[in-house]
């Protein structure tokens, strides 16, 4: 009984068993229906043959539901054919192959419902195939753009970045601790320095720009809000980093004010003791002497700014003629140490010169400029040194990447840079010792500078170390043979 009821389950639930169990019932009730109206008179009418004729009958009712039987099933065979074909085509395109056909030529109900799914199926995958190309432009737009974009959801989910968005999120979740929790902001996946604004655009719905200031970078953050039939769905932020940017603005104020200050100052000396000369003020020939000598430093002193500034400005602009030779830098390197170490002794300050234990060479060199680089940083370095301290000048040759290198390093003993200061101190005019007086100092800003646009002209590098209280070490990384020469 049990099996009977899944075959007719199983039959039922299909369209072609409900078809062939109705053709079989319909076959059934025909012949009981005969069978009652006709059995009844056989008696009659065939009174010796009765029996006879009643089993003949019930044969060819079985021979008939037999026939029937099997064209019913013929023809649900043939009806349930191109279904099959449908179902399994169906259950192709729903695992994604979108170019699969239905071979059906009839011209009935089913061949028409054939084309019109072939047709559906054409559309479909020139549908999704428009989708993905879509999809992957929009996808060769992103990772074509430098900003960073990344793209929440509602509940402050990632649902969409570039490759820089992915980057930048890695890095700002680490940072989670050193940001003030915000209350109420309560979306632990949007980042902790877009979290405010996010929740500020997500409640009011309108565009938001905003300057972020994230660990020694500076960031510009534009937020679009994601709209959908009138309902917030998430929103995007593009971010740039504008630190470059925000860096050559402090360079630029700091400059007109350094300017200001650095030409002011000689040329009030210059005028004020100029007048003092002009109105006879100055009774004696000595107190005369001195003040034409103090003109005369001053105007030596606006010269020498002048003479830097036009440097520092032929060597950004490409103007500056490099004259290329091999360069012995032991000896050049003796020869400025000499050079200092009589002024180190007048300050009480100990110079130590560390020759290498080989000859150091540069194939591709401009002595004269390297030699002004050496002597601006020894004479910062002796400058900025309290007496009785020290300053090391090292050098030695290194090998980085299969490449050879001399590596020279000017260490002292003195106040050091702020932290803070570091990433300006190559800048134009940029002086990290605010507190230093005119008159204790002679620099005018300029000679670092010079000094990094010089390195640079020799393909080198230069850096710097420096810690409040113990000191600064400026390390030069020269190449030893120029591959490209710089004309």
């Amino acid at each position: 009984m049990r099996w009977f009821r899944k075959i007719f389950n199983l039959l039922w639930h299909s369209v072609v068993g409900k078809l062939w169990v109705t053709i079989m019932v319909l076959v059934a009730v025909v012949l009981m229906i005969l069978g009652v109206f006709l059995l009844q008179y056989i008696d009659v009418l065939f009174d010796e043959n009765a029996h006879d004729i009643k089993v003949l009958f019930i044969i060819v009712a079985i021979i008939g539901f037999l026939l029937s039987t099997f064209f019913a099933f013929f023809l649900s065979a043939k009806l349930q054919q191109p279904l099959l074909q449908l179902k399994d085509a169906a259950v192709s395109i729903s695992k994604g192959n979108y170019s699969t056909r239905v071979d059906i030529s009839s011209s009935d109900e089913i061949g028409q419902l054939a084309a019109t799914f072939n047709e559906m199926t054409e559309k479909l995958e020139k549908l999704i195939h428009d989708l993905n190309h879509e999809s992957n432009h929009l996808s060769n737009v992103l990772r074509s753009i430098g900003d960073a974009v990344i793209t929440f959801d509602a509940n402050g989910e990632v649902i969409l970045t570039n490759p820089q968005g992915h980057m930048l999120l890695q890095q700002w979740q680490s940072i989670e601790d050193e940001w003030e929790l915000v209350e109420g902001l309560n979306y632990p996946k949007v980042p902790a320095p877009l979290r405010e604004n996010y929740v500020k655009v997500l409640n009011h719905g309108k565009d938001c720009t905003d300057k972020i200031h994230v660990q020694s970078y500076v960031w510009s953050v534009v937020f679009t809000p994601l709209m959908s039939n009138g309902k917030m769905r998430g929103v995007v932020a593009v971010i740039r980093d504008v630190t470059e940017e925000h860096k050559v603005e402090k360079i630029r104020r700091d400059f007109v004010a350094n300017i200001s200050h650095e030409i002011r100052t000689p040329l009030q000396m210059l005028q004020g003791y100029s007048e003092a000369l002009l109105d006879d003020i100055v009774a004696s020939v000595e107190e005369r002497q001195e003040l034409v000598q103090v003109i005369h430093e001053e105007s030596v002193r606006m010269g020498r700014l002048v003479n830097d500034f036009l440097d520092v400005a032929r060597m950004e602009a490409g103007h500056i003629n490099m004259q290329y030779r091999i360069v012995d830098v032991t000896q050049l390197l003796s020869r400025v140490s000499r050079k200092f170490s009589v002024y180190a002794k007048e300050r009480g300050i100990e110079l130590d010169y560390e020759p290498a234990n080989e000859q150091l060479v540069l194939q591709h060199a401009d002595e004269d400029r390297l030699e002004q680089v050496f002597t601006n940083l020894i004479d910062n370095a002796l400058r900025h040194t309290d007496p009785g301290k020290h300053v090391y000048i090292q050098s030695s040759h290194v090998s980085l990447n299969h490449e050879s290198f001399v590596q020279l390093k000017i260490k002292d003993e003195g106040q050091g840079i702020p932290a803070e200061d570091l990433p300006y101190i190559f800048e134009r005019f940029y002086k990290a010792d605010k507190a230093r007086k005119r008159e204790t100092s002679s620099g005018t800003g300029l000679g670092l500078a010079i000094v990094k646009n010089i390195i640079d002209q020799h393909q080198g590098n230069i850096a710097v170390d420096s810690l409040i209280g113990q000191g600064t070490t400026f390390t030069i990384l020269l190449p030893v043979s120029i591959h490209e020469k710089i004309q």
